[in-house]
C-alpha cells in the first residue's frame, strides 16, 4: 500500500521546520487522519474482521466469519500483562451496534452485546482428535512416577489401536513419494494429445 502513495510531499512557502516540526503539525492533523478522531477518549478506529459466525440481535441476520467492519478499538483491562481490547462496530444490515472483546485466557473473542455466537465448536475428544495435555496433568506427569507409568500404558494401547490406520496412511503416502517420476509419467501421457491438437 505504501508504494501507491506519493513519496514527495508539498511543503508550503510559510512552512518552518523549527516552528512546525512536521507537516502534520503544520496542517493541524494527526498522522492517522480520520482513524484518530476519538484518540483523546482512548479509541482508535481500526479494520476489524469477524472471527466467527454470529447472529445480529437487531435484525436477526447471519453475519459470516471474515466480514470486515470499521470498529472502535478501546483498551478495557488486562489479563496479567496482556491487554484486553473491546471492539464496537455497527451492523451493516441494521442500526444495531455489536461489541466484542478479546479473551486472552482462552485465546478467543467474546461477544459483549448486540449479537449471539453461532455455535460451531466441538469437543476434541468426541472427534477423536489429539488432545493437548493440561497444565496440571503435565506437572503430575513430571512429578509422579506411577501416574507417568499408567499414562504411558494408556498411550501405548492407543498407539496399538491406531497402528493399522497409520500404516495405511504411510503406504498411501509412499506411493506418491517420487514426485519427479509421477510428473514425468503424466507429461509423457499428455504430450502426444497436446501435439496432435496443435497440428
Amino acid at each position: 500500500m505504501g508504494e501507491r502513495k506519493g513519496v514527495n510531499k508539498y511543503y508550503p512557502p510559510d512552512f518552518n521546520p523549527e516552528k512546525h516540526g512536521s507537516l502534520n503539525r503544520y496542517h493541524n492533523s494527526h498522522p492517522l487522519r480520520e482513524r484518530a478522531r476519538k484518540l483523546s477518549q482512548g479509541i482508535l478506529v481500526i479494520r476489524f474482521e469477524m472471527p466467527y459466525n454470529i447472529w445480529c440481535d437487531g435484525c436477526k441476520n447471519h453475519i459470516g466469519m471474515g466480514v470486515r467492519y470499521n470498529a472502535e478499538k478501546k483498551k478495557v483491562g488486562n489479563y496479567y500483562t496482556t491487554p484486553i481490547y473491546r471492539f464496537r462496530m455497527k451492523c451493516h444490515l441494521c442500526v444495531n451496534y455489536i461489541e466484542m472483546q478479546t479473551d486472552p485466557a482462552n485465546c478467543d473473542y467474546v461477544i459483549v452485546s448486540g449479537a449471539q455466537r453461532k455455535e460451531e465448536r466441538w469437543d476434541m475428544a468426541d472427534n477423536e482428535q489429539v488432545l493437548t495435555t493440561e497444565h496440571e496433568k503435565k506437572q503430575r506427569l513430571e512429578a509422579d512416577a506411577m501416574f507417568r507409568l499408567e499414562h504411558g500404558e494408556a498411550d501405548r494401547s492407543a498407539l496399538k489401536k491406531a497402528l493399522p490406520t497409520l500404516s495405511h496412511i504411510q503406504e498411501a503416502q509412499s506411493a506418491w513419494k517420487d514426485d519427479f517420476a509421477l510428473n514425468s509419467m503424466l507429461r509423457r501421457r499428455f504430450r502426444p494429445t497436446r501435439t496432435s491438437r496443435n497440428s
